[in-house]
């Protein structure tokens, strides 16, 4: 079966891990263009030594490109601002896009919660969220499957070391998409996400925490939900784990909610915390970097996906 071809914009952290993942473990991707705009970035030259074709003239260069016309799918991994730009320029010329900026043009899409309903309704561009959101999402999801959510908020934690240039300029839309997808893919009634760049050295491995608010459920299963969550999403990212069990806290009648829920949500009267660990497979950056393995891991699925689906898939 021949491969389908795809172009990375973004030469950073992110775009060069995507790349590498594309090379070495997809069977139905193929490099067609590596591009960015520093002709000494790293990205670059891993490209050039991997013998993808590259351009350092960002997107005008990507369509210049003697095989720009064989790609079928363009992952951007830039920053917000730069998607906006490109996603107008790529605009005619029928490419598939997959944004991993938090830009947030197309819908959002986290694998096992909905990719398939993204399929079905063949989106030009899709929305990875970001590395928190990936995350932690699927365990919001996993419990409001359960009971009502009327309120849900992240923490992630990543080395600061993991974080390039892009994710840096990236770090108020990350909040902001964050807790859209929270609501929108996660369905919860209001999210909220926090993001935290830990200095530590030796940098510490991706760690998050997922606190949702409910009212009275089956606490049995929210856990089997929650695992069973986990285990999907670790089909692609083999370094996701819970890190211990999912913790029920009650909230004693009478105590304040600081925190403003929807208007006509039930009553909440539990605490749901699940505390998680992506651990990287060290492609490009070292195992702590599970932030970027989670993004880019989850970026291959879609692609792929996009790539493998069906007339029916289409037009289901």
């Amino acid at each position: 079966m021949s491969k389908t071809k795809v172009a990375i914009i973004g030469s950073g952290n992110i775009g060069t891990d995507l790349m590498i993942k594309v090379i070495r473990y997809s069977d139905v991707l193929e490099m067609g263009a590596m591009v960015g705009i520093d002709a000494e970035s790293d990205g670059l030259a891993r490209a050039r030594r991997m013998k993808v074709p590259t351009t350092s003239d960002g997107v005008d260069g990507l369509i210049a490109m003697d095989g720009f016309a064989d790609i079928e799918i363009v992952f951007d991994a830039t920053s917000a601002k730069a998607h906006v730009a490109n996603a107008q320029k790529l605009a005619p010329y029928g490419k598939k896009l997959v944004d991993l900026t938090p830009a947030a043009i197309g819908p959002y899409v986290v694998p096992p919660v909905n990719l398939d309903e993204h399929l079905a309704a063949d989106a030009t561009n899709v929305n990875m969220v970001t590395c928190g959101g990936q995350a932690t999402i699927p365990m919001v999801a996993a419990v409001a499957r359960v009971t009502p959510v009327p309120y849900a908020e992240i923490v992630a934690s990543i080395a600061s070391k993991s974080a390039g240039p892009g994710t840096r300029a990236n770090i108020d839309e990350f909040t902001e998409t964050t807790a859209q997808a929270i609501e929108a893919v996660g369905g919860a009634g209001r999210g909220k996400a926090v993001i935290i760049l830990n200095p530590a050295d030796p940098p510490l491995i991706m760690r998050d925490t997922v606190f949702c608010l409910i009212g009275d459920a089956d606490h049995d299963a929210i856990r089997a939900s929650v695992a069973e969550m986990a285990k999907s999403v670790a089909e692609y990212v083999p370094g996701y784990r819970l890190k211990q069990e999912v913790q029920f806290t009650p909230i004693p009648e009478g105590e304040p909610v600081h925190t403003l829920l929807p208007e006509g949500a039930p009553p909440v009267t539990t605490k749901v915390t699940v505390f998680l660990e992506v651990e990287g497979a060290a492609h490009y950056l070292p195992a702590y970097a599970g932030n970027l393995d989670i993004m880019t891991s989850a970026a291959l699925r879609v692609g792929e996906s996009l790539a493998t689906r069906t007339p029916a898939q289409v037009t289901a």
